[in-house]
């Protein structure tokens, strides 16, 4: 397996797979006790309601997998909302390694949320609630999530273990640009932000689900790679907006995704007929930035600048974050490969398009 070597947590993160891996059976002989039991038991019991998930993506830097939690016993899974589930087919596996092809349901933009579904009944699954109570700093926890893609059948997936180090305000970036979610995470002292973790579930020693791991992000204040997880109440709301739709609204202060106009830039994007249209490139006007940068018919957009875009929507709200003079850097999928595309800069509300 090959890690990515510009991530500075990797090498470790891959080692403690292996230790967690091999702890777990060594638990089951000595199994350490707990204020709710023992932590086999309810590691055992807890990774039953996570679910493997496999979709689109598997290009450096754009990772084919991630975990979801099971929240509800007719198969709806929470996760995060990434480029790995952008797709028409999401392979889903559970923890006795039976598979499922998942749909999309919803999103939450806010909190960078989304819920699958799948076929299934009676099913073992966390019920979170808005009124969960907030865990205190110095909590013992767990983390299960399919970290590195290792568990890829009826394999459990990873553990760790670790505390709550902190409950503050998420300031993070994804490249250049802060995260969308800024409410109250927990910071973990184990390392969770790592390919395949996005999405896994964080339970305290009694087993229950206390929040959900988060994106691969660095600190807005020192860059550093943060461990953290969403709280379970957040995740309630979240999941409460998305099945009764009512997470549409945008963020209060936050630009509206049409604020910036694609075409300004000289290109057209296929018809956006769902909010989750990816941007695939239709045409290119002559004489343009785009058509100068050799943007051409057939690329699918999926990054500005190192910010991954799942849709045309998402691709507006990015570009919207920039100003005039900004240097606009497009990652693109051409052909199977991924091919920088340099812009050049945000074009002035006077300047005439085509110009830079």
């Amino acid at each position: 397996m090959t890690l990515r070597t510009s991530h500075p947590t990797a090498i470790w993160s891959r080692v403690l797979q292996v230790v967690t891996v091999l702890a777990v059976p060594t638990l089951a002989l000595c199994a350490t006790r707990a204020m709710g039991g023992d932590v086999t038991a309810v590691s055992v019991e807890a990774a039953s309601r996570v679910a493997k998930l496999y979709g689109a993506g598997g290009i450096r830097g754009l990772e084919s997998y991630q975990t979801g939690i099971l929240v509800s016993p007719s198969g709806h899974i929470l996760t995060v909302l990434s480029t790995a589930i952008d797709s028409e087919v999401i392979d889903c596996v559970l923890d006795d390694g039976r598979r499922y092809t998942a749909s999309l349901v919803g999103a939450d933009l806010r909190r960078e949320l989304a819920v699958l579904k799948i076929d299934g009944t009676n099913l073992p699954f966390f019920n979170l609630s808005a009124d969960a109570p907030r865990q205190v700093v110095g909590t013992r926890v767990l983390a299960l999530s399919n970290l590195f893609g290792v568990a890829v059948g009826d394999e459990r997936v990873s553990i760790q273990q670790g505390v709550i180090a902190a409950h503050v305000p998420l300031r993070a970036r994804r490249g250049s640009h802060e995260a969308a979610y800024r409410g109250n995470v927990y910071i973990l002292d184990c390392t969770t932000n790592n390919p395949g973790s996005p999405g896994g579930c964080l339970i305290n020693w009694q087993g229950n689900c206390i929040g959900m791991l988060g994106k691969e992000l660095r600190s807005a204040e020192n860059a550093t790679w943060l461990s953290y997880a969403i709280p379970t109440s957040e995740l309630a709301l979240g999941l409460e907006a998305i099945l009764s739709g009512s997470n549409n609204e945008s963020l209060a202060g936050e630009k509206e995704a049409s604020d910036f106009d694609i075409r300004s830039l000289g290109l057209e994007l296929v018809p956006d007929l769902l909010n989750l249209t990816p941007p695939f490139v239709e045409a290119i006007m002559p004489n343009t930035q785009a058509a100068e940068a050799d943007l051409q018919a057939d690329d699918l957009i999926v990054a500005v600048g190192n910010r991954t875009v799942t849709s045309q929507r998402g691709l507006r709200q990015e570009l919207s974050y920039l100003i005039p003079g900004d240097l606009i850097q497009l990652n693109i999928i051409r052909n199977g490969r991924i091919v920088l595309v340099d812009l050049g800069v945000v074009p002035s509300l006077t300047e005439p398009r085509g110009k830079r």
